[in-house]
């Protein structure tokens, strides 16, 4: 399918792996100029020389943590006018209610809630100016289904999804839509890191651990970057237009809920 975005240009933020390169590799594939994000400038380089000799598109890296102001405005004072937004960052870690303070989830809060906000209010401006645009939001199935040791995430998420309800059908009106993708549990660091708690508080291998969530999961396996990048995609595309402000569950069908 011709997505109808060839040209376009996207800002993918923490791209350099896992869902963030996915949804990257995915719209370069569809033609759309690149603009990545990450915190480590040497696997970001690398992953944009790796798009773009594999799609022969525009690749610029700003290696830069988006999550914290000044990071955040170096990204935005590089990136210009871009027609697609996909905003991306690493989940706070796990625990008990009893772990997290004030500073907890402030952090949490600034990662997973402020920073897309942040960006959205800076770019989207322009792309309804331009009658043109798509933010994408990668979020979390505990959105749907909260998780208890991930109550920093629940939390932050959650607001983000309020925001982003609202704020969809204010700019719809001027050809932008904004959307949530919601990944459940798919193969990337993330995923290897909470398997590695799992496997390290219960005395078992990684393997088993692994094994055991995917049992979980009506689809038996883990997700991956590539299909969860290919629905980003078409969420950015020109036939995606009349999708607004909705929360779209990746997660294999764990999630057992009817809406």
């Amino acid at each position: 399918m011709d997505l109808g975005i060839a040209g376009k240009r996207a800002l993918v933020c923490a791209s350099s792996k896992g869902l963030g390169r996915g949804c990257a590799e995915a719209l370069a594939a569809a033609g759309v100029e690149l603009v990545m994000n990450a915190r480590g400038a040497e696997a970001l380089e690398s992953a944009a020389a790796d798009i773009r000799a594999a799609y022969g598109v525009p690749v610029m890296a700003v290696a830069a943590d988006i999550t914290d102001e000044t990071g955040r405005q170096r990204v935005l004072d590089t990136v210009g006018t871009v027609d697609i937004l996909v905003t991306n960052a690493g989940g706070p870690p796990p625990g008990m209610w009893t772990d997290w303070d004030r500073d907890d989830f402030m952090m949490a809060l600034d990662a997973n809630m402020l920073t897309p906000i942040a960006l959205m209010k800076a770019l989207v401006p322009g792309m309804m100016d331009r009658g043109w645009g798509r933010v994408v939001n990668i979020t979390s199935q505990s959105v749907k289904a909260p998780i208890a040791v991930l109550g920093l995430s629940n939390s932050a998420r959650a607001g983000l999804t309020g925001y982003v309800a609202g704020t969809s059908r204010q700019v719809a009106p001027h050809g932008v839509t904004i959307n949530n993708l919601l990944p459940g549990i798919h193969a990337t660091d993330r995923a290897d890191a909470l398997d590695k708690g799992v496997a390290e508080g219960e005395g078992i291998s990684l393997e088993e651990a692994q094994a055991r969530r995917a049992a979980t999961i009506p689809a038996r396996r883990y997700g991956t970057p590539a299909e969860f990048g290919a629905t980003c995609a078409f969420l950015c595309s020109q036939h995606a237009g009349f999708i607004v402000g909705q929360n779209i569950l990746l997660d294999g069908g764990a999630v057992n809920t009817v809406l």
